[in-house]
């Protein structure tokens, strides 16, 4: 497992990036870089659980390990969901224990950044490390619109 990083400096309020990333309306935009029709299920607060689905209703289980809000948000990865239950035993949900993804924003004037850590299975990294850089620039578009 290796842990990438990526960052994104978008020209808004950390608050409005914040929204952004973690509101409903908005999270399935950024997040189809990923998967087209993907969306969360959680009331994203700290120690509390996160479903992250995919458009088949399959996805990952997860728990919020921290929101410090407007500043930071960090998952860590628990199991799967397949086809609606929590699977966290199966060698499958097992690739996805521990692994964390870490969501710092900072504000230096009128730039927010976005620094993201995320512990990547081999499995995954190919395909993370290309679809990332495109949900962060779609997170740029979605904040920076007028």
């Amino acid at each position: 497992m290796e842990r990438k990083e990526f960052k994104q400096d978008i020209r808004a309020t950390r608050e409005k990036v914040w929204d952004i990333l973690w509101s409903s309306e908005t999270y399935p935009k950024w997040t189809a870089a990923f998967m087209e029709g993907s969306h969360a299920e959680t009331d994203w607060q700290e120690g509390g659980e996160v479903h992250f689905w995919g458009p088949d209703g399959n996805g990952t289980l997860s728990k919020i390990l921290r929101n410090d809000t407007y500043h930071n948000m960090i998952f860590e990865h628990q199991g799967i969901i397949k086809n609606g239950k929590k699977d966290t035993e199966s060698p499958e949900a097992k690739a996805w224990q521990g692994i964390r993804e870490d969501y710092t924003i900072t504000q230096t004037d009128d730039i927010t950044t976005i620094f993201v850590q995320i512990d990547l299975p081999e499995k995954y990294e190919e395909s993370m490390s290309k679809s990332f850089p495109k949900a962060l620039e779609k997170v740029m578009e979605l904040a920076e619109k007028k």
